[in-house]
């Protein structure tokens, strides 16, 4: 399944590359399942981010790794590029999940001049009825981040 959310905010590409931190990742987190962050490295490739989801009566451990990282530099007159990207793919996954893919793009708003924070993911379940049974909680937990997402880069 694929699924893409898209929030402008008002700070640069590069200012908001700086905030993509473990404070931020900590903010993000949804108020259910409890997340306890066991590793978080950062985001840039070969950095490791493990998570461990407390479903209360048991515990489900969350292994990414960022595979991918990149700058694509700007094509017109500013200094800002245009978009910074990284990827984390799913290694070791909570039992309702097969495959995880998720790329988080921020790309440069010519109109305001802010940023694009495109949350793009691919995600699979045990079968494709679980998948569609499964979009709206995803949607859920990616639409909670929009007004963080504002907040911090306002």
């Amino acid at each position: 399944m694929k699924l893409v959310l898209t929030t402008p905010v008002r700070q640069s590409v590069t200012q908001v590359w700086a905030g993509f931190d473990r404070q931020l990742f900590n903010r993000l987190a949804p108020p259910f399942p409890p997340v306890e962050v066991v590793r978080f490295d950062g985001c840039l490739k070969g950095d490791v981010v493990h998570l461990r989801l407390n479903f209360i009566l048991f515990k489900q451990d969350w292994i990414s790794d960022i595979i991918d990282q990149q700058t694509v530099p700007n094509q017109g007159m500013t200094a800002q590029p245009d978009e910074i990207f990284f990827v984390d793919q799913g290694t070791r996954l909570p039992f309702f999940l097969r495959y995880w893919q998720h790329r988080h793009r921020l790309v440069r708003d010519p109109k305001t001049g802010g940023t694009l924070i495109i949350d793009d993911i691919n995600f699979r379940t045990p079968s494709r009825l679980t998948d569609y049974l499964f979009y709206p909680l995803m949607w859920l937990q990616f639409a909670y981040r929009k007004p963080i997402y504002r907040r911090v880069f306002k």
